[in-house]
């Protein structure tokens, strides 16, 4: 009887993972796409960036001015800040970071959005290190972020990549999150009653949001805003709206936001026979 030796072994054990291992991801062109997609192991390309015109994002005046100036700096090659938006749903937060990326790109793609999975935060060095061998700037958003218990190794990358960190995040990269916490770590009435330092906890859940050098808040909708949006959005689609319909439009749903309107422009598009683009 003739037994396979240990080198032996592990060649065969090696040609089985190779079978069952999926292929390696292709590398996405970093000039190519004018967005991209991170799951934490690969850059998949987005070949449009679904964002509304910025003249169509009403009752965010200041942050609008804001974001997009801090956006078009960044990709003029100019520098720029780490921003977090925060606060109410629904109000424009996402569209806003969307919509700079895609005015500040223009015809020559001079930055492009990368938007990153929100469990993906762990592999965020390697996505840096990736982005950072191009010429190209970028903007590196993730979305609708908060952390809670036993996700503090996650907040710490985050602040680490935002400031001061052992691979902080490369000069052709900034950072933009969306929260609807301004302090984006969850905060619970047990730190009240901590015995030692009742600071600490909350000290230590401010300390991720001061990273960023803008800090935007965004606030409840008022009736005068939410019909400026349902206003501006009708006029560009060409769509009769009835200001009665639109109240009790938002009055069933409990709220007035941008994302309250978008929802009624698409129920007055969808009567009219029209498809919103």
């Amino acid at each position: 009887m003739v037994t396979e030796s240990g080198e032996q072994t592990l060649s065969r054990i090696a040609a089985a993972l190779e079978r069952i291992a999926p292929p390696p991801a292709s590398a996405a062109d970093l000039l190519a796409a004018p967005a991209y997609g991170w799951d934490g192991l690969a850059l998949t390309q987005v070949e449009r960036i679904v964002a509304p015109p910025l003249a169509l994002l009403r009752g965010i005046d200041r942050q609008r001015a804001t974001v997009a100036d801090n956006v078009a700096r960044h990709a003029a090659g100019s520098d720029a800040h780490d921003m977090l938006l925060w606060g109410s749903r629904g109000m424009g937060k996402s569209a806003l970071v969307r919509a700079s990326v895609a005015a500040a790109a223009g015809d020559s793609g001079r930055i492009a959005l990368v938007q990153a999975a929100g469990d993906a935060l762990g592999s965020l060095p390697a996505l840096m290190a990736t982005l950072q061998q191009s010429e190209r700037r970028f903007l590196l958003f993730i979305d609708d972020i908060g952390f809670g218990a036993g996700q503090e190794s996650e907040a710490r990358i985050l602040r680490s990549l935002l400031e001061g960190g052992v691979s902080p995040r490369p000069g052709n990269v900034r950072i933009a999150v969306t929260s609807n916490r301004r302090a984006i770590v969850a905060r619970h009435l047990s730190e009240q009653d901590d015995p030692i330092n009742p600071r600490d906890s909350v000290d230590d859940a401010l300390a991720l949001a001061d990273r960023f050098g803008l800090s935007i808040g965004f606030h409840n909708c008022s009736q005068d805003d939410y019909l400026a949006i349902i206003e501006a959005y009708a006029d560009h689609y060409g769509l009769t709206w009835d200001v009665s319909e639109a109240l009790e439009w938002s009055k069933r749903r409990g709220a007035r936001s941008g994302r309250v309107a978008r929802h009624f422009i698409t129920e007055l598009a969808g009567r009219a026979g029209r498809a919103l683009v």
